[in-house]
């Protein structure tokens, strides 16, 4: 079966399109130009603004035309991820949806179902003539998950509506009314190097099987960051054995936990014996501390070429596993207002070390001002204690509740009517593009929904067939219940 023939067909055929386009952050324009030329040639107005991102408009359906203006938001661009031994180009290879046990997952790679699934419930809405709505713009983002570019350009003046419901959000049955802000820091630092002493051997360690996922919404589960337990067992090898580091490299997304590490380690020859059971015994602390959240951790050894390659100096191998360990991951503090959702918390999501340079990437998240600044200062407080260069970048503002909206009264309404319960109302500490469009266009109401999707931002990402049904009959009763405009409101839509 494939996920065309799932219900409702003609969201899952919109994915299915989706799917056959590499989309990775910043190589996604092929795909919106090719959802411009079909929006275009079914009579739908368009528009880039100058950010790149695409507006298209589709008039009311019969005698909704007084109903409050909506618009539905999501973005094009998928995290690329895939385990290091899956062949997979996401530049120019698509993704293989598969189905297994009542959910869509990809094979070897992620799916994209963040977001593909919100830009094909938006398309579904374009193409149906029998959905009835009131007036209706979709807006399509750029660059949401390598920096929000797209949110961050966001040219004002453009949308009409009085609504906006953003498709992105992962647990079907909850509604979100606010979410965290961030900001990335990048760390380098040159580091000194030196041919290997003699009697010196290679080896290859590769710490890999970890979950992963997604830095906002799984950073409370504890799960393990491949960096962090990998340079552990480099800080009691180093002295043990006086190793040298030749590099370390791990993650590959400020936005994912890092799944897996691999460092080269140079030790002495007559040690080698013993290294290899420190490993091994080390291996069995990890699986000891982890094996009920990461069941297939797994930790090897094996022998490299040396090849004359130069290592760092005995005083940079232990600086560059210090800075590792020191720098800090996880959550930082849960909320006072909010009972368990995490206030603040940062990703040590990235890092390259060879025998020339250190550079790391850490994203930090949090639902206060405050609490973002306090991270961040100490982070680089820590980075000037080890003379490091520090770059914040890609900061974005988080969405502050607004509980007495009209959007999510809409919403609130429908999902009772629908499934005879109310549906849970929450603020997530990831970050939704909902700060950034609000700051261009502050009279937007705005709540964000979504199916269950699991393992987003990693290999394991799928998402749940049947919350999919669940989300599009929510967001058709949804739009056929939007409310009618009040005096006031036609009269700023015509100046408008």
């Amino acid at each position: 079966m494939s996920i065309e023939q799932l219900s409702p067909p003609q969201l899952w055929q919109h994915f299915a399109q989706i799917c056959r386009f590499p989309r990775p952050s910043k190589h996604e324009t092929a795909l919106r130009d090719h959802i411009q030329a079909w929006a275009q040639a079914r009579g739908l107005s368009t528009r880039l603004d100058r950010a790149g991102n695409l507006i298209i408009r589709k008039a009311a359906s019969a005698g909704m035309e007084n109903r409050l203006g909506v618009v539905l938001q999501a973005h094009l661009d998928m995290v690329a991820q895939k385990n290091e031994a899956t062949e997979h180009d996401f530049i120019r290879d698509p993704i293989q949806p598969r189905i297994v046990d009542g959910w869509v997952s990809a094979c070897g790679t992620t799916l994209g179902a963040d977001n593909g699934i919100g830009v094909a419930a938006a398309l579904a809405v374009l193409e149906s003539p029998e959905l009835v709505h009131g007036p209706l713009e979709v807006l399509f983002t750029l660059d949401e998950e390598a920096g929000m570019s797209g949110a961050q350009g966001l040219e004002p003046g453009l949308l009409q509506g009085q609504l906006l419901l953003n498709l992105d959000t992962e647990d079907w049955g909850e509604i979100y009314v606010g979410c965290a802000g961030g900001v990335d820091i990048s760390l380098n630092r040159s580091l000194h190097h030196e041919p290997l002493p003699a009697g010196y051997v290679v080896r290859d360690l590769v710490l890999n099987g970890l979950k992963g996922g997604h830095s906002g919404v799984d950073i409370h589960l504890e799960r393990g960051n491949a960096i962090k337990l990998l340079a552990r067992l480099l800080s009691e090898a180093i002295p043990r054995f006086d190793a040298r580091l030749l590099n370390f490299r791990g993650g590959t997304l400020r936005n994912a936990l890092p799944r897996e590490a691999f460092a080269q380690l140079a030790i002495p020859a007559c040690d080698a014996v013993q290294f290899a059971r420190c490993v091994e015994l080390f291996t069995q602390t990890l699986q000891a501390e982890l094996g009920e959240s990461e069941p297939a951790l797994h930790l090897s050894v094996s022998d490299a070429e040396a090849a004359n390659s130069p290592a760092l100096t005995a005083a940079d191998t232990v600086l560059a596993i210090d800075l590792l360990l020191a720098l800090p991951h996880g959550v930082r503090r849960w909320s006072q207002q909010i009972a368990g959702v995490v206030e603040t918390s940062n990703n040590l999501g990235v890092v390259k070390v060879d025998e020339r340079r250190f550079e790391a990437v850490l994203m930090l998240r949090s639902l206060t001002d405050s609490g973002l600044h306090e991270l961040q200062t100490m982070i680089e407080a820590l980075a000037r204690l080890a003379r490091l260069g520090v770059e914040a970048s890609g900061a974005y503002p988080g969405w502050a509740p607004d509980t007495d909206s009209a959007a999510l009264k809409l919403l609130q309404d429908v999902y009772q009517q629908l499934y005879g319960h109310a549906p849970a109302v929450k603020v997530i500490h990831a970050g939704l593009e909902c700060g950034l469009i609000g700051r261009a266009y502050p009279e937007l109401e705005m709540v964000s929904f979504g199916p269950t999707i699991r393992g987003a931002h990693s290999p394991d990402e799928r998402v749940e067939i049947g919350s999919v049904a669940q989300f599009w009959q929510l967001l058709q009763a949804a739009l056929a219940a939007v409310a009618e405009k009040t005096e006031a409101e036609s009269t700023l839509s015509i100046q408008k």
